[in-house]
């Protein structure tokens, strides 16, 4: 525990020492001289785009333009949904595009990470949310839905590249830790990530270019809140008087957290997960004495299907992929968590090769200090989920899952947006 201690605190004094040398630097920086305005307008008019120019890209065969091209064709002014020349440029360097407090990206990163790491799920949902709503590039993409919809589309999916490399670092970290800690299923991870990488890949090649970012708010929220009903069924009587399995498991290892905290001795107590067997038709293993058995092909089809639709929402999967295993393999919420995370790691890598082979760009300043915050979160997690019971846990994750699913859906499909979303 005291080498883990050292580690995190490490982390989160480099961390600290980053965001404050960039934010001096914003406050600091000299601003940019004032151009005479013959020099001005000049050049305003040098980066209007060309009416030829224009006219040959929507004359020519419909595909996914670059960034550039998609700046290059949009409309100027400083009117909503127009590029604003007369602003300092934002995210993906576009002139007007909202720009991010570096303090803001590094706590948000920070329970990014902490709650994907300790319900092994969630965290896409929460990256996105910072994305869309938290950071200001959600409103600005929907606002280019009329104007400048190629634009829109360019920026909804490096939102949902962002959401995914927050999304994959942290289930980095969290597979390495849940695997020494024992509460990792290894076979069932494996499972799920072959399936992983065909439903990844054909989410992608199917919708990268081709989503404005009201419907992509819109189908994130269906989804989340979908995910949020199901999850409240789940603690109905007729749901829990099915799970006998799991919540056999989660007391007993709860019982032995409490025995380890009362210094009481574990000598000949059946401790932690120990796989019996595993071939192509049956996987068999044991977690603190409990018996569990599934058919591997289950979540290898599983895998597929919630993998495509993790990577078309731009998340990470860990929301569904944790119901799921907590469902149908009737796996406890202590071994869903990193069992999920291995799979969502394989997902997020196919997803974002996909994309960034498409041409999808990144705004690279601000993943890497993220990723410095999801890391601090991702190690911290898995210290503070055994002291969390499995029931807080998805009380936790069933009201996350009802406010955001309500909020993007009414926003996406209908216009209205609630507070915080």
């Amino acid at each position: 525990m005291k080498k883990r201690s050292l580690i995190a605190l490490t982390l989160a004094t480099l961390a600290l020492s980053l965001w404050l040398g960039v934010a001096v630097a914003q406050q600091t920086a000299p601003a940019p001289a004032a151009a005479p305005a013959a020099e001005a307008v000049k050049a305003v008019e040098a980066a209007k785009p060309d009416a030829n120019a224009t006219a040959a890209v929507a004359a020519g065969p419909k595909k996914k333009l670059s960034l550039e091209e998609a700046i290059a064709i949009a409309p100027r002014g400083t009117e909503k949904g127009m590029i604003d020349e007369t602003k300092p440029a934002g995210f993906l360097g576009i002139p007007g595009a909202p720009t991010v407090n570096p303090i803001l990206a590094f706590c948000w990163a920070v329970w990014v990470g902490w709650i994907f790491s300790t319900v092994g799920a969630f965290g896409g949902v929460m990256a996105g949310v910072g994305h869309m709503s938290v950071f200001g590039f959600g409103a600005y993409a929907g606002a280019l839905k009329k104007t400048a919809p190629d634009l829109g589309r360019v920026i909804t999916d490096s939102i949902k590249a962002s959401n995914q490399f927050l999304v994959g670092t942290s289930a980095a970290i969290s597979s390495f830790n849940y695997l020494k800690m024992g509460r990792l299923v290894l076979p069932l991870a494996i499972s799920l990530g072959l399936g992983s990488i065909l439903g990844a890949w054909g989410a992608q090649e199917l919708s990268a270019g081709k989503l404005d970012f009201k419907s992509y708010q819109g189908y994130f929220g269906l989804f989340v809140l979908v995910l949020g009903c199901y999850l409240f069924y789940e603690t109905t009587p007729g749901a829990q008087a099915k799970k006998k399995t799991a919540k056999e498991a989660a007391k007993a290892f709860e019982d032995s957290v409490k025995k380890q905290k009362c210094g009481e001795s574990m000598e000949g107590c059946d401790i932690g997960l120990k796989i019996k067997k595993f071939t192509l038709s049956t996987c068999e293993f044991t977690f603190y004495g409990v018996p569990f058995k599934f058919n591997p092909l289950l979540p290898f089809v599983g895998g597929v299907v919630i993998s495509a639709a993790a990577a078309f929402l731009g998340v990470g999967g860990g929301f569904l992929l944790v119901p799921f295993l907590t469902s149908v393999t009737q796996l406890p919420m202590y071994l869903a968590a990193g069992t999920s995370a291995l799979a969502v790691l394989v997902g997020m890598i196919t997803s974002i090769i996909t994309l960034m082979a498409k041409g999808t760009p990144i705004e690279w300043s601000l993943i890497g200090l993220e990723l410095v915050g999801i890391t601090l979160g991702s190690i911290v997690g898995p210290m503070t989920s055994k002291y969390l019971s499995d029931k807080l846990m998805k009380r936790i994750f069933i009201a996350l899952s009802l406010y955001i699913g309500i909020g993007y859906l009414l926003a996406g499909f209908v216009g209205y947006k609630i507070p915080g979303v």
